[in-house]
């Protein structure tokens, strides 16, 4: 069908990590609408089982599709690890997660083939990012390490704060200590943290943000398919609302223009999602709708 170009593309994470996947989304397909869902409520993934997982991820697709999304991105590394290979045969639709797209560009990234993973701790046990990282490069020797704390400092605004940076120091000593020079910012909130990576590592390691890469792959799948925006039709045509919104309104700025393609969803706290989504993304997030997601 012709207009499966113009749905959306559904982005989903445990909270307000995913918003760094749907920023780069934004920025390498810009013609592209997208619904994103955090799922406040549940925050955060990485102590949970694999079971619970899928059970929310299933959930949350269900969710997904009553907005006809095109294809899904599961933009939460934990998700990606223990949920993705259970959905991806489920579903008549693209599925795509975060965890290979990085991996693969670490395994290139690295010239002493030392490369550490930092991650929720469920992501550390299912040894999937090892798995891959090896899988393209055999040399590679991947270290591993769980960092729990993160999340929460994350979703608390606690980005440039000194707590934050003491926590990242002990969690980084002992990366530091087996001569990495490659880092993957295994969880979709990390790369909030750049910086304070950058100012405890030096520049002697590279930093891999996996969301860059999964906004990689989405653009050459959607290609692929043969269901990429090409950006011809100009109302928002995945209104939850059906109602006409006319992006080419003379009267809307830029801005006002591109928010129009995107909405968001959330499963509890939305003002809190709003705020904060609006130090991340490049324009101010004027709503955030609740969803009572045990209902899907």
């Amino acid at each position: 069908m012709e207009d499966i170009k113009y749905a959306p593309i559904g982005v989903f994470d445990s909270g307000v990590g995913g918003l760094t996947v749907a920023r780069e989304i934004m920025h390498q397909l810009p013609d592209e609408y997208i619904i994103y869902f955090g799922d406040t409520a549940r925050v955060p993934y990485g102590s949970k089982s694999r079971e619970t997982i899928i059970r929310f991820s299933r959930q949350i697709v269900h969710f997904l599709q009553t907005k006809s999304v095109k294809a899904v991105v599961v933009a939460c590394n934990t998700a990606s690890a223990l949920a993705l290979e259970t959905l991806q045969p489920e579903l008549d639709i693209p599925v795509i997660g975060v965890v290979v797209p990085g991996a693969r560009v670490a395994a290139e990234s690295t010239k002493t083939g030392k490369v550490g993973v930092i991650a929720t701790e469920s992501t550390i046990a299912s040894e999937l990012y090892t798995r891959v990282i090896e899988e393209q490069n055999p040399r590679v020797q991947v270290y591993g390490k769980a960092c729990p704390l993160f999340v929460p400092l994350v979703e608390e605004g606690w980005i440039n704060d000194l707590v934050t940076l003491e926590v990242a120091r002990r969690y980084l000593k002992p990366l530091m200590e087996t001569g990495i020079d490659t880092l993957v910012m295994g969880c979709t909130h990390y790369p909030l943290l750049r910086e304070t990576f950058r100012q405890i590592l030096g520049d002697g390691v590279t930093l891999v943000n996996p969301a860059y890469e999964t906004a990689r792959e989405l653009k050459d799948l959607l290609e692929r398919e043969g269901i990429a925006n090409d950006g011809k039709r100009v109302e928002a045509g995945h209104d939850p609302d059906k109602t006409e919104a006319n992006a080419m309104d003379p009267g809307k700025t830029d801005e006002e223009k591109a928010v129009k393609k995107y909405s968001f969803y959330v499963s509890d706290a939305a003002n809190k999602f709003k705020e904060f989504a609006s130090t991340i993304l490049p324009f101010g997030v004027d709503a955030a709708q609740l969803v009572h997601i045990e209902d899907y």
